[in-house]
């Protein structure tokens, strides 16, 4: 089986191609594909998937809510994914990628060699997804961060079975039901 993620931007790019080795089985593969942003992910989504050959293929689009509606956000990427026929599953980031972060406070202090885990006892960070603008809150606390250095350094650390981000609990819960429909 194969797995294609079609993915908003290339930081997430780089924090799945860590991640996922630890989520997926051997006998799964996968492949990352980044986009420019939301529209051109949008635009391209009907292209690949009906262009698509490699048999046995399922795909994963994830999208960052930012201020949008994920109710609306998801149906939009399903319809646009719906006239492939294709297995697709949509996994929306509640605001941002950094959300995702905020959830294990351990590896950013981790990747950051400076302990942020004191934050998630303040009510702003309980729930990652709830912040507000999480990529902005992560540059307060580290102004040099970048996105794809800091997504690779971050997710080297993370915890997949211990993450507070709800988005990031429903991707990963996800991906596995989709994996085990096949097995099943």
């Amino acid at each position: 089986m194969m797995i294609v993620f079609l993915l908003e931007e290339p930081s997430m790019k780089a924090l799945l191609d860590i991640l996922l080795p630890k989520i997926l089985p051997e006998n799964v593969g996968y492949k990352t594909i980044a986009h420019s942003g939301k529209s051109d992910l949008q635009e391209s989504i009907p292209r690949k998937l009906k262009a698509w050959r490699q048999p046995d293929t399922k795909f994963v689009i994830v999208q960052d809510q930012d201020s949008g509606d994920c109710v609306k956000i998801k149906q939009a990427l399903s319809e646009l994914a719906g006239p492939a026929g294709r297995e697709v599953l949509v996994r929306i980031v509640c605001r941002e990628l950094e959300a995702w972060y905020f959830g294990d406070l351990q590896a950013v202090s981790r990747a950051y060699h400076k302990d942020v885990t004191a934050l998630r006892e303040k009510s702003k960070y309980r729930n990652p997804d709830a912040i507000g603008n999480p990529k902005e809150e992560l540059r307060k606390l580290f102004p040099g961060h970048q996105q794809i250095d800091g997504a690779r350094r971050i997710a080297a650390h993370m915890n997949i079975e211990n993450n507070r981000s709800g988005s990031f609990r429903q991707f990963v819960s996800g991906v596995l039901k989709l994996i085990h429909r096949e097995a099943g």
